[in-house]
Parts: structure tokens; sequence; C-alpha cells
């Protein structure tokens, strides 16, 4: 592998490390915080500022991760030039991924098997991407870009569209899928936005990592991507007609600014998507400069990070409410938000070791073919 190749993958893994671990804050605030729960978007007369703060930069993982994802299938297609190969893996990964999320990361969330109700949450929505776009990657590459623009920037026009149908609670509207008596759905994150998203990683690989491209042009056009989608965020959200809820001017300067930056999630909106992936975009540019080891590390295993955090958290609630009881009403949880910035950081410190083991594990053992999955 040359060194130019070498460093973009290991920026590629550092960003991805990078999100995973804010990833950590949100899923301590979703733990021993979760007596301030936060609705989508956020009531900013509600929230405290260091609350509000802490939720945004946890908006940065979804859209950056799966992102990333659809460049790395470009790449994995370019080093192999396989289309079948690179459709198989999407394939392969995607039904595995929705596997996890059915089995073993909603049971990390409830804690019941057979489980009475499954969250369909981001590793679903990431899964059924992959599926979606293995099936789109045989496009020409101008249906691709049309589609994945037409998606990004038009799903908006369906918000006010709602009726019950679980294929429409599948792709655009969060509900309740009622399987059976006892047992029922949630699709947390809508996936046609996400379809979009992943197909538009996959074309911007294809025109930033074509041959012929030498890494400062390849640059300018990540940096000049990034800085055009946060301009157009920011002209668009100062219009305030189409792209999310209409911003609000609030009693105070930063309520204002806290109501501009309140942006939907569930599913991501244009403006959300705009922002968080332009920021991204920078982020990738200055890991390409900056190689930090632990954000490589980590990003190298995504998933066993994934799994291992969540069932530690899981562990540590369980610990905490047999010792110290229900402290909030019906749940445990600290009283500030910086205790969960320090159990954040304490966590990903204490995980360290066990990732890096995993990490040397799987680079040594690429012959195992299920380790790629993590």
């Amino acid at each position: 592998m040359s060194v130019q190749n070498s460093q973009r993958l290991h920026a590629i893994d550092a960003l991805r490390g990078f999100v995973m671990l804010i990833m950590m804050v949100d899923h301590v605030r979703e733990t021993f915080f979760l007596h301030q729960q936060v609705p989508d978007p956020m009531v900013v007369s509600e929230t405290e500022p260091s609350l509000f703060v802490s939720r945004l930069l946890a908006h940065l993982c979804a859209p950056v991760f799966v992102l990333l994802t659809g460049l790395s299938a470009y790449l994995y297609q370019n080093k192999n030039n396989n289309l079948k190969m690179t459709r198989e893996f999407l394939l392969k990964r995607g039904f595995f991924l929705i596997f996890l999320e059915l089995i073993v990361v909603n049971f990390a969330w409830t804690g019941q098997f057979p489980p009475q109700v499954v969250y369909l949450q981001v590793i679903w929505a990431i899964g059924l991407s992959m599926i979606s776009l293995a099936l789109l990657i045989g496009l020409p590459k101008m249906w691709q870009w049309i589609l994945a623009l037409t998606i990004v920037f038009g799903h908006n026009l369906l918000d006010g569209i709602h009726f019950d149908s679980a294929l429409w609670n599948i792709l655009h509207d969060r509900g309740w899928i009622q399987v059976s008596e006892h047992f029922k759905m949630r699709t947390s994150y809508p996936v046609l936005p996400w379809i979009g998203v992943i197909l538009l990683g996959y074309c911007l690989g294809s025109a930033w990592f074509k041959e012929g491209i030498s890494v400062a042009q390849r640059n300018r056009k990540i940096l000049y991507t990034a800085l055009g989608a946060i301009g157009l965020f920011f002209v668009l959200r100062f219009i305030n007609i189409y792209g999310d809820h209409a911003w609000q001017v609030m009693p105070t300067a930063l309520q204002t600014v806290m109501s501009f930056f309140n942006l939907t999630k569930y599913p991501p909106s244009l403006f959300f998507i705009l922002w968080n992936g332009g920021i991204g975009l920078l982020l990738l540019l200055l890991l390409q400069r900056f190689e930090f080891k632990p954000l490589v590390i980590f990003g190298s295993v995504p998933m066993f990070y994934y799994i291992l955090h969540l069932y530690v958290l899981k562990a540590l609630y369980l610990i905490a409410v047999q010792l110290f009881g229900l402290n909030h009403g019906a749940y445990f949880g600290v009283d500030h938000v910086y205790s969960v910035w320090l159990i954040a950081i304490f966590l990903c410190l204490a995980l360290y070791p066990a990732v890096a083991w995993f990490s040397k594990y799987k680079h040594q053992n690429k012959h195992i073919k299920m380790l790629k999955y993590f």
C-alpha cells in the first residue's frame, strides 16, 4: 500500500473513531441522564445549553458514519475492480448488521429476551442502506448522482405525509409496527434519507478517488464540497422556508442561536445532513494532517467497540441501580451534564486496551473472514 493510500485510510478510520467517541457521550447521556429526556428536535426553552451542545455534537455521528460507509464501499470496489464482489460484500454486511441490531444491540438496550419491543436504530438503518446501495451501484453514474441528490434535497417534501403503513414508517416516519399482540417494533431511524447519504458518499468517492487525481486535487475537492455544504446550510437556514422546521428569534441571543442549530435527526433533515456532513468532511481533511493513533484504532474496529460499549454501559447502569437505587423517579442518573462527559471520558480510556487488542488481532488474522465485519 502506498503512503498516500495509507494516509487516506488512516484518516477515514480516525474520523470514524472520532465520531464513535462522541457517540459514547450521547449513549452515556441516554443511560445516566435519561431523566432529562431530549426530544427531536429539542425544545430550546426547556434545554440547558450544556445539554444542547452535547446533543448537537452527537449529531455528527450518524451522517458521518453513513457517508464514510458509502465512500468506503467505492474504495472497496476500486481496489478490487469487481462490481459483483462489492455488491456481495454490501449485501452480506447489510444483512449481518440487521441481525446484530435485532438480536445483539436491542438486547443491550432493553435487557429483554425474547424481546417484546425491538428498536430499529442506527445499525438497522446502516444495514438497510448498505443493502440498498448494493442494488444501486450498477446504475449509470449520472443516475446515481441524480438519485442521491434528489433524496437528500427532496425528502423533506414528504414531511407532511403521514399514514399508517409499516413500509412508510420504515422509510420516512418514526412509528410503531405492531407485529403481534405481544411484540412490536419502533422505527427509530427511518431509512430513506440515509439511503441518499450512503449513495452520495459512494458518488463522492468516485469523484475524489478516481485514477489521475492527485492528493492536492482531491483535498481541494473535499474542501470545496465541505465549504459548499456548510455555506448552503447557512443560506437556506437564514431563508427559513424549506429544509427543516423554522428557527425562531428567542428571548435571548443564546437561545436564538440554539434555535438556528436545532435540527431534526429522525429522519435527518436536509439541513441536518448539510451541516454535519460538511463538518465531517472538514474533520476528514484535518485528520489527514494529524495522525492520532488511538482514533485510528477505535475506527478500525467500529462494530466491536459499538457492541462492547453498549454492554458495558448496561452493566454499569444495573450495578448503579443495585448500589444507589432509582434516584430520579423511574431512573438512576447523574445530576449534571459534566458528569456525563466525565463518565464518557473514563469509559473511552477504560475500553481502549480491549479495543487496541482486538484491532491488533483483526489485522493479524485477516484470513478470518468474519473479523472484517467488526
